[in-house]
């Protein structure tokens, strides 16, 4: 049997799920074995490649890079699997929804709560640009798979990817679906 083709992405968050992948500790060893890691910010891997069998996206879709990157992400993967409550719910990163606008969000960080240089950054390549409201995974793509947590624990994640890598499909129920 083939290894399984395994992705990581991070979206709009703050990596607390891929901390917590790592925490997979010694199994991430036997997971190693049995995959290949085609993609992820924890590899320098600059483009995201065809055929993906598995991929585990943490954070909201925030930015226009977020949208372009989830939307090929979902076109070039079998699963895709929401990873962390800013993935499946928009969470934390959405907390600036309520703001309305991207410029209120730009003039509140760096004008209003600035210590030094209040300016918003306006050169090309420094801040993407912002969609006006920050969205969970699936309100954008289809989703295969639902990982809570803020961060989802690493035995979670191991209930997730360990049916997957004999071609099973996971079969979560209670705490590993339970929010908080």
């Amino acid at each position: 049997m083939n290894k399984l083709k395994l992705a990581t992405v991070w979206l709009g968050g703050c990596s607390g799920c891929h901390m917590s992948f790592l925490d997979l500790d010694e199994w991430l060893l036997d997971l190693a074995a049995q995959i290949d890691l085609v993609y992820s910010p924890l590899a320098d891997i600059k483009e995201y490649p065809e055929g993906v069998d598995v991929v585990l996206v943490e954070g909201a879709v925030a930015n226009e890079d977020n949208l372009e990157l989830i939307k090929k992400v979902r076109d070039r993967s079998n699963i895709l699997i929401s990873f962390g409550d800013c993935a499946v719910t928009g969470n934390v990163t959405a907390l600036r929804n309520p703001l309305r606008d991207t410029e209120s969000v730009l003039q509140r960080c760096y004008l209003e709560a600035a210590d030094i240089q209040n300016q918003i950054p306006h050169q090309p390549g420094i801040v993407p640009t912002l969609l006006e409201q920050v969205q969970p995974v699936h309100a954008i793509v289809n989703v295969d798979i639902y990982l809570p947590g803020c961060p989802t624990d690493a035995d979670r994640i191991r209930a997730a990817l360990e049916p997957l890598l004999t071609r099973e499909t996971p079969n979560l129920t209670g705490e590993q679906i339970r929010f908080g």
